[in-house]
This record gives C-alpha cells, sequence and structure tokens, in this order.
C-alpha cells in the first residue's frame, strides 16, 4: 500500500470531518463528497478542484498517490472514523469534497442542433443523477432545473450520474417565468412532456433548438408549466401502466431529438 507523505491523521472534531458530515447527508452549495474507487477514477478524468481527499490505510487500496496529488488537502482517517463517515455498506476507504461547476445562464449560446432537458421538481437524488447521466448521454447542452426538491450536490447524485454532475452544465431558476422566457429569448420550441398529451413525440420534426420539460414523480408538472402555453407530448403506454420513470421518459424524449437533429 502506497503511503502519501503529506497525508495528515485527524479525528472526528476536525473541521474537515464536520464538512464531510454535512456534504454525506444533503450536500452543500458547490461541493459535493465522493467516495469509492470508480467514483476517484472519474473524478481524476474532470477538471474539478478536489478540495481534500480523504483514506483510510485499514482498508487496503494501494496507489492513493494518485488520488492525493490532485488535491489541496490530504488527511489519513481511521476505519472507526470512515465508517462513521461512509455511505457504503463495505467501504474502500476513498473520501473526497470535490467543488462542483458554477454555470450562469448567460454564459450559453445555442444553435438549431442544442438540445436541453428541463427537470421540474425532481424529489429524488438517485433520479436527479440519472436525468444528468441521461442528458450527458444524449449530448444536450444543459440541464435546467425548477422548483428543485433535490439537491445535485447531493452524494447519491455523483453515485447515479457516474460523475457527470461534474461535467454536465446545471442551470437553476427562481421560478418558472424566469426559466421560460430564457428558453424563449433562445428561440428553443419547448414541448412539456406529460402522459395526457394527444400528440405523441414522434410529431414535432424538432429541427431547431429544442427543449423538453420532465416533472416530478409524484405530483408530474407544475401548472405554471402548462399556464406557459408551450406544447405538451407524450410517450404512449401499451400497458397497464400510465406513465414512464421520469429518467427513462427524458431519455425516450432526448435521444428521438438528437436522432432527428444529427440524421440517425
Amino acid at each position: 500500500m502506497t503511503v502519501h507523505p503529506s497525508a495528515r491523521p485527524i479525528g472526528a472534531q476536525h473541521p474537515r470531518v464536520r464538512d464531510l458530515l454535512v456534504l454525506r447527508k444533503d450536500g452543500s452549495p458547490g461541493r459535493i463528497m465522493v467516495e469509492g474507487t470508480w467514483e476517484h477514477d472519474r473524478l481524476l478524468t474532470t477538471t474539478a478542484t478536489i478540495e481534500a481527499f480523504f483514506w483510510c490505510p485499514e482498508a487496503g487500496i494501494p496507489d492513493v498517490d494518485r488520488y492525493a496529488a490532485r488535491a489541496e488537502e490530504v488527511y489519513r482517517i481511521s476505519a472507526k472514523l470512515l465508517a462513521r463517515l461512509s455511505r457504503k455498506s463495505r467501504s474502500d476507504g476513498l473520501l473526497s469534497i470535490a467543488r462542483v461547476p458554477e454555470w450562469r445562464p448567460q454564459t450559453f449560446h445555442f444553435s438549431d442542433h442544442s438540445l436541453v432537458l428541463v427537470a421540474d421538481g425532481v424529489e429524488y437524488a438517485g433520479n436527479l443523477g440519472t436525468l444528468i447521466r441521461t442528458a450527458d448521454a444524449a449530448n444536450a447542452d444543459c440541464l435546467v432545473l425548477t422548483s428543485r426538491r433535490a439537491r445535485p450536490t447531493h452524494p447519491a447524485v455523483y453515485s447515479a450520474s457516474r460523475g457527470t454532475v461534474l461535467s454536465t452544465p446545471i442551470v437553476e431558476f427562481d421560478d418558472i417565468p424566469s426559466a421560460a422566457a430564457w428558453l424563449r429569448s433562445h428561440r428553443f420550441r419547448v414541448h412539456l412532456a406529460d402522459p395526457a398529451a394527444t400528440g405523441t413525440y414522434r410529431v414535432p420534426r424538432y429541427d431547431g433548438p429544442t427543449a423538453f420539460v420532465v416533472g416530478s414523480e409524484g405530483s408530474g408538472l407544475s401548472r405554471a408549466w402548462h399556464d406557459q402555453g408551450f406544447d405538451a407530448v407524450s410517450i404512449p403506454m401499451l400497458g397497464q401502466a400510465d406513465s414512464l420513470n421520469v429518467a427513462l421518459s427524458a431519455g425516450i424524449l432526448l435521444f428521438e431529438a438528437r436522432a432527428r437533429k444529427e440524421g440517425w
């Protein structure tokens, strides 16, 4: 096992441990907790700043130098402290605090090939992470959040997004009219995902800047989105279920539009 020479042993009362306990629960603005080997391998492929890296020698993970070398601070923790900090049933002893990039609405420039996913009122961190991963896979320009309930910095978002939360642009608006106005200002054709809509997602041409709005898992889209006067599309349900999981729905819609734009 490699022992990084700059790693300092710390205990439960250290300020950085208190930071981790906050991040472990629900995240905090601008920072996210990363835990695990593949999670750190993915972290190293991004440009994200690693504020602090923590490792437990008793966990037996070799080659920690490559993770520690990217961190501003490096700490050793005991197996007992690891058990308190870890979110996993069996931890491999690697934890980090990473900074999440900040994206501003005014920095974006769009084209007819642009694709945006809007997530309204998403409640669960796992679903939010999967939506981020889906947006990345479809090469969407960004994910827009309205009426947010789950934090993008929740540690479960990192895992569910396969780390793409650090590379996928995410923009949050305080209210739905502001988000709608921003999309209109960039000439987006906005489609509301609504199981009750009469027109299916196969009908539109998707030949300009395209945005899809998906709603929360429980109550669907906010009335305020319907009040904006945008068209609604549906995914036909051929069985007994009346709708699909929000992330699966988003994937179908995004890839349909991407295929049309790219001529697949």
